[in-house]
């Protein structure tokens, strides 16, 4: 009598690269999802900009200009970074104080899946929301505003709200060590609405008190909005350069932060 035999199935041997990037996508696309389907984070953070924009660029200031640019453009520049900084301090921020709060963050760390797949997806969930904030900011100045953009100007922006999203990415994890995850969603108001007018993204810099332009740029707002608005045509102040080493050292301090208050939540655990 012959024994019937029983074939198991062979783990692949998958290229271990190919099965990280699949790792590293599956992550950003459960993150995107997620953000898309919490009501409250995708609604709030594409309809703040689309309302203020819509009030202070297209229907208080339609006709004024700021030097040789309409306020409508100009306006598009600012709430885009304001956006752009609202996606990644709630998204970020609050978002990784309530996982950790849940005990969501030790599930993953516990987890096979690469610790920097659960910051990336993070990330590339902001530079999304920023995206689609960029594009209908720019839909609305066209058709209501009567806002003049060329494809170059339209790429150039999306690029650089984009990239914007690294640095505020990583303020918000530093906050969301920091901070309480109970209070993570007052504290992150109290940085997203001052750092936002202090940088001139609601009302432009040589229209506020003269304190304040000396204040803003110390934020990081203030570096992106002027890069912003030099790829619109519009004045800027300071040079490219500057803007952007302010921008990495904002952001390598962010990180170091992050990297302090984690290490002594590990102690502490």
């Amino acid at each position: 009598m012959s024994t019937p035999s029983v074939t198991l199935p062979v783990a692949s041997s998958a290229n271990p690269t190919s099965r990280a990037i699949r790792i590293f996508l599956t992550e950003i696309r459960y993150e995107v999802l997620r953000a898309l389907r919490t009501r409250a984070f995708s609604l709030s953070s594409i309809g703040f900009p689309v309302m203020f924009y819509c009030l202070f660029g297209l229907m208080m200031n339609r006709n004024e200009t700021i030097g040789a640019v309409a306020v409508a453009k100009y306006l598009l520049g600012g709430y885009a970074i304001f956006g752009s900084l609202g996606a990644a301090i709630f998204g970020i921020g609050v978002g990784v104080a309530l996982d950790r709060s849940a005990g969501w963050l030790e599930l993953k760390q516990a987890s096979p899946m690469p610790p920097l797949a659960y910051v990336l997806s993070k990330v590339c969930m902001a530079a999304a929301f920023s995206l689609t904030i960029v594009s209908i900011l720019t839909l609305l100045g066209v058709f209501f505003g009567h806002v003049q953009i060329t494809s170059f100007e339209f790429l150039r922006i999306l690029a650089i709200a984009a990239l914007g999203a690294a640095p505020f990415s990583c303020l918000g994890l530093a906050m969301a060590f920091l901070v309480p995850p109970a209070s993570a969603g007052g504290i992150a108001n109290l940085i997203y609405l001052p750092m936002s007018f202090l940088s001139g993204l609601w009302v432009p810099l040589q229209f506020l008190p003269h304190v304040i332009q000396q204040i803003a740029p110390i934020f990081p707002t203030f570096h992106l909005a002027q890069i912003m608005y030099a790829a619109l045509g519009a004045s800027s102040e300071g040079a490219f350069s500057s803007h952007l080493f302010g921008l990495l050292g904002f952001t390598l301090i962010m990180l170091g932060i992050t990297w302090l208050a984690f290490q002594r939540q590990e102690e502490n655990a």
